[in-house]
């Protein structure tokens, strides 16, 4: 390769947005902002546990295809982290699976019992919890498997009160009715009072932050996602109106004693 093609790839790769594109598109997709906002999150409390001579253990609960992974990596501190994931099934195209630590394949709803409690430093949770049909077993078993003082981090849509309501009860019914062959697989519709209420109810996790992403995407307004500064516009409003937006980010913390 020739040292002028070579710097073409170079400034090619530099110029994607967030830097893990794996398509090399240039815009700042405000869906990909979540991922982001977390994977930097965890960059930063590497860092903080390289510093104190250990290694920060992380489970991406429903890894997909390692859209947080693929973010993770874009960090500086990616090397102190070790990472573990789950999905509900194996396959052999697991994004970088050699990199993984563990890989556990089944249903959050089945509580995950393979895994020991109290493993795990940061346990990311981000666009699961709306597809389940209960989420008891699912959020007791997210505190479970976190160390005590470990972070806890939950990603889910909201919508603006009684929003909800309508989306969880009434638009299914609808679906059924007019639209029979169509699926939109979400089970839960939350607000964000609703999500943390939730969480609250552990009394093991206390809310450390919760944050927004999405004012409005999509549609007529695509075009401004080429561009960074709407990108930082979005998740400056979604940091201090975040039931503003249509999805959140709770980050939780796990408390060391029983209250």
């Amino acid at each position: 390769m020739t040292a002028v093609v070579r710097r073409d790839c170079q400034l090619r790769e530099g110029s994607r947005a967030f830097g893990v594109d794996p398509h090399g598109r240039r815009r700042y997709t405000l869906r990909q902002s979540r991922y982001d906002a977390v994977a930097q999150d965890i960059s930063d409390w590497a860092h903080i546990a390289e510093r104190d001579g250990k290694k920060l253990s992380v489970l991406d609960v429903g890894y997909g295809v390692g859209t947080l992974m693929r973010h993770m990596e874009a960090k500086p501190h990616f090397d102190n982290i070790i990472v573990s994931a789950t999905d509900l099934f194996a396959n052999r195209w697991i994004y970088k699976k050699e990199l993984l630590y563990e890989f556990f394949a089944g249903d959050l709803l089945n509580g995950y019992p393979e895994i020991l409690s109290n493993t795990y430093d940061v346990v990311v949770c981000e666009q699961v919890l709306e597809h389940l049909p209960q989420l008891e077993v699912a959020l007791a078993t997210l505190a479970r498997v976190l160390k005590p003082g470990g972070k806890l981090v939950v990603g889910v849509p909201i919508f603006f009160p009684p929003l909800h309501l309508i989306r969880r009860y009434i638009v299914p019914k609808f679906d059924k009715i007019f639209l029979p062959n169509k699926s939109r697989g979400h089970e839960q519709a939350f607000s964000q009072f609703l999500i943390l209420r939730k969480l609250r109810q552990n009394p093991r996790l206390r809310l450390v932050n919760v944050r927004g992403f999405r004012i409005i995407s999509g549609g007529l307004l695509r075009p401004l996602e080429n561009y960074r500064w709407w990108w930082k516009l979005n998740r400056r409003i979604g940091a201090f109106v975040p039931a503003a937006c249509i999805e959140i980010q709770a980050i939780m913390e796990k408390t060391l004693a029983d209250p």
